[in-house]
């Protein structure tokens, strides 16, 4: 292993100070660089809000051992230096307006996996429900989570016994790709009757916790691992869930982030759906029942059925301007935002602000070149 270098043992020892979500250190990292902010913390220097979060753990200074370490398990930190970094998936962690320090996305990320962050959460949906669930709801969450990964869709979830484990397993059935997002280091597995699980979720997914090696699971780290389950994903579905448990809490932070919510029904005398019946009552989620319905929602726009069984994104639910710049795309090759405005007919400004849109779609994408297509031509683009 080459040795790391001073900006990303910076990181991986802040991400060990931090033990979790701090705008405040973000923010600070953000403005000064992390290599900065280490050198502060390190000395007791930084400003007395980030003092008081960091002065209990300022000596834990394991960030080469903690970097070599994941590095022999296959692993790695990735950071907002890197290119993989899920920038637009953790973007809606900027609106959020409360003053509260742990409303906010994670400094860094261990992963145990070979693909990229930004790929495996271009297209996914999280999966989520009870530790207790029942024949049905474990049946439900496999039809729905593996026909999702049959169809390329990510599913992610929280390695839990229950709903998140099934769902795991009906992706990893069929070949798909899965991620886990833990509560404690990724070189602990947890629950330990998931070690063979989430060995084979590494192989074809990824396993990703923004705490260091050697973080043991602990209430508050299992809520702050919800924001994150959220966030990564395109909806969340709720397959069963008490009155009052994480899965809602989950779908608290999906609904924060501007995510759809999903929830699945179940028998009017079963406690495991009490959850998701409430939140279906009042407004929090949506009914579904299938993989399909999930895609409608789960898609940035709209989903067709081309009569063949095979599911197409329609240009049907775009705005003016995304539908009138996709349009003006050639049906090959790149081109720049000059020749989109010209054959679009718009503003460049306005041709520039729907690009991203597109972008995190899957519609388009950006290379040396220029902005080119995605997937099929003439408005469809294949799931």
């Amino acid at each position: 292993m080459n040795a790391p270098d001073t900006r990303r043992l910076a990181w991986a020892y802040l991400s060990t100070v931090a033990q979790g979500p701090s705008r405040r250190l973000a923010d600070a990292v953000a403005q000064h660089g992390p290599e900065a902010i280490a050198d502060a913390v390190r000395e007791g220097t930084p400003g007395s809000e980030i003092s008081r979060r960091t002065r209990g753990r300022a000596h834990l200074d394991s960030a080469a051992a903690d970097l070599e370490m994941v590095a022999r398990l296959g692993g790695r930190l990735v950071t907002p230096d890197d290119a993989e970094w899920p920038a637009w998936q953790l973007l809606p962690f900027g609106s959020l307006t409360t003053g509260t320090d742990s409303d906010t996305g994670p400094l860094a990320l261990w992963v145990l996996g070979r693909r990229p962050l930004d790929e495996l959460f271009e297209r996914a949906v999280a999966v989520v429900g009870t530790r207790a669930a029942s024949g049905y709801g474990e049946h439900v969450t496999s039809e729905i989570a593996g026909d999702l990964a049959v169809d390329g869709w990510t599913v992610v979830s929280g390695a839990a016994f229950g709903v998140d484990a099934a769902a795991h397993r009906a992706a990893l059935g069929v070949g798909g790709t899965t991620v886990a997002v833990l509560a404690c280091g990724i070189d602990r597995a947890y629950p330990s009757a998931h070690t063979v699980m989430l060995r084979r979720i590494a192989e074809q997914g990824a396993v990703i916790s923004e705490y260091p090696p050697g973080t043991t699971p602990a209430r508050y780290r299992f809520l702050a691992r919800n924001r994150l389950v959220a966030a990564s994903s395109s909806a969340v579905v709720v397959v069963e869930a008490g009155w009052r448990s994480g899965a809602r809490n989950t779908a608290s932070w999906a609904r924060r982030l501007g995510r759809p919510v999903l929830a699945v029904p179940g028998p009017v005398t079963s406690a495991a759906s009490q959850g998701c019946h409430r939140m279906i009552r009042e407004g929090e989620a949506t009914l579904v029942g299938n993989a399909r319905e999930v895609v409608e929602a789960a898609g940035a726009v709209a989903v067709a059925d081309d009569g063949d069984g095979s599911w197409r994104r329609s240009l049907d639910g775009m705005s003016g301007d995304m539908e009138m710049v996709y349009e003006a795309f050639p049906a090959v090759g790149a081109c720049g935002v000059p020749e989109l405005s010209e054959s679009a007919g718009l503003d460049v400004d306005r041709v520039r602000a729907a690009l991203p849109l597109l972008e995190l779609a899957g519609l388009v994408s950006r290379d040396d070149t220029g902005w080119s297509r995605r997937g099929g031509q003439n408005g469809v683009v294949g799931m």
